[in-house]
């Protein structure tokens, strides 16, 4: 038998003490803000939360939001501006405040802890990938009409993407239409699980569209604004995830039903869509997977809490069965997931969105599915009240499953990673 030697292949991954790539430190100078944070939930948003809660019950139009509820939420907005604490998602920009992607990581694992913190310091998804798209190709018309009532949390926003008739997770697949008749582009198709829709206060979309179906495949698609009360833009009603609506926000089914809107509207250039994607994504998946860890994070908290205040047959249930263990894997996936993301999100501000895809791929792909993992154990240590309305368990793990499809489904990512694995053979 011939023996072969083994040669190991040159990777971008060998661990290297002196590459860039491995310093996750927050900046120092973040630090205070990123405490500051912490305290804000904890003393402001937290107890914001129960009383927005209780405002919205017993409310006749479950798609509308109580003027109760809009005063307790506008009072801590306006704490928040006070307090510098807003818009944090713009990296390195003069409008919001100028992180990092690695710094804001780490704030954005606290923002995922309480349902309502993003909104109340304005860096709530969908609005945040919105609003840097609009800051980074935006016109100054656009800009003024859009970009400015969104970063004053005036106005919220949808990206409409996701079509029910094709594969869409491969965005060559889109068949929305946009044909320049005149001055203005008319759309035609349908869309569904369009977040945000079903808010009252969404005012803008973002929208998908086919404009040249005989360029390149990367040149077809481009993005237009849609004001959401343009004549022909119709919301056949809510999608359901797990059986939720998702009221009042919702994940929408809707159609365009020949759309008028000025050419003017266009982003940044006609078939430039898929260009505007990566700018958008990039940035965004880290938020996702960041603020999945922070409800990973408090699924354990939960976890062990539930663990050491129940007993059953003499002991505790943390001390039952393989339930130390659980909770120790726990403890040990989070933190791996943890300095995942971390190092993706410095992979972008060390390589740019571009070259980060691959990082972001790997979180985006094993994040999602390894929380889900750790709410569920959450869920069965609670037994029967894990999925009743008496924990935030079953809503949480509605969240983080939609996960694995939104922004790309799980199978997409890992086709990345495996490409680029096989590239360097």
């Amino acid at each position: 038998m011939t023996k072969h030697a083994y040669i190991p292949r040159t990777t971008n991954y060998t661990l290297n003490p002196g590459d860039e790539l491995n310093d996750l430190r927050m900046s120092d100078q973040v630090r205070p803000l990123y405490d500051h944070v912490r305290k804000f939930i904890r003393d402001t948003v937290e107890p914001m939360s129960i009383e927005f809660a209780k405002a919205g019950e017993g409310k006749q139009d479950r798609w509308s939001f109580t003027p109760k509820q809009l005063e307790v939420l506008e009072v801590a907005k306006n704490k928040a501006k006070k307090e510098g604490l807003w818009n944090f998602f713009l990296p390195d920009d003069e409008t919001g405040q100028g992180l990092k992607n690695l710094d804001y990581a780490y704030i954005a694992s606290e923002l995922g802890k309480s349902p309502l913190a993003s909104e109340t310091m304005n860096c709530s998804a969908p609005d945040t990938g919105n609003m840097e798209v609009l800051e980074r190709v935006g016109t100054k018309e656009q800009k003024e009409k859009w970009l400015k009532p969104l970063m004053n949390g005036e106005i919220r926003s949808a990206y409409v993407m996701t079509e029910p008739n094709v594969a869409s997770s491969d965005a060559k697949n889109i068949s929305t239409t946009a044909k320049l008749v005149g001055d203005e582009w008319v759309i035609n198709g349908e869309k569904y699980y369009i977040s945000g829709v079903g808010d009252p206060r969404c005012k803008i979309l973002i929208v998908m569209v086919k404009t040249s179906p005989d360029a390149a495949p990367s040149k077809q698609q481009s993005q237009i604004l849609v004001p959401r009360d343009t004549p022909g833009v119709e919301v056949l009603g809510p999608m359901y995830v797990f059986g939720q609506d998702h009221a009042p926000r919702g994940h929408m089914h809707m159609r365009f039903n020949n759309v008028r809107v000025p050419k003017e509207n266009m982003l940044l250039g006609e078939g430039r869509g898929f260009e505007i994607s990566q700018l958008r994504l990039g940035p965004g998946r880290i938020h996702h997977c960041m603020r999945t860890i922070g409800k990973a994070e408090k699924a354990l908290d939960l976890m062990v809490q539930r663990g050491l205040t129940r007993e059953a047959f003499g002991k505790k249930i943390a001390h039952l069965g393989g339930n130390m263990q659980i909770i120790a894997q726990a403890r040990c996936e989070i933190e791996a997931m943890r300095l995942m993301v971390l190092k993706a999100a410095k992979a972008m501000d060390v390589l740019g969105n571009k070259e980060a895809r691959v990082w972001v791929s790997m979180v985006k792909a094993m994040v999602p599915e390894r929380a889900c993992k750790i709410i569920d154990q959450s869920i069965q240590m609670h037994g029967a009240t894990g999925i009743s309305h008496w924990t935030p368990l079953a809503e949480m793990y509605q969240d983080v499953r939609h996960l694995r499809f939104a922004d790309g489904p799980d199978e997409v990512h890992w086709m990345v990673v495996g490409r680029h694995e096989l590239s360097m053979a």
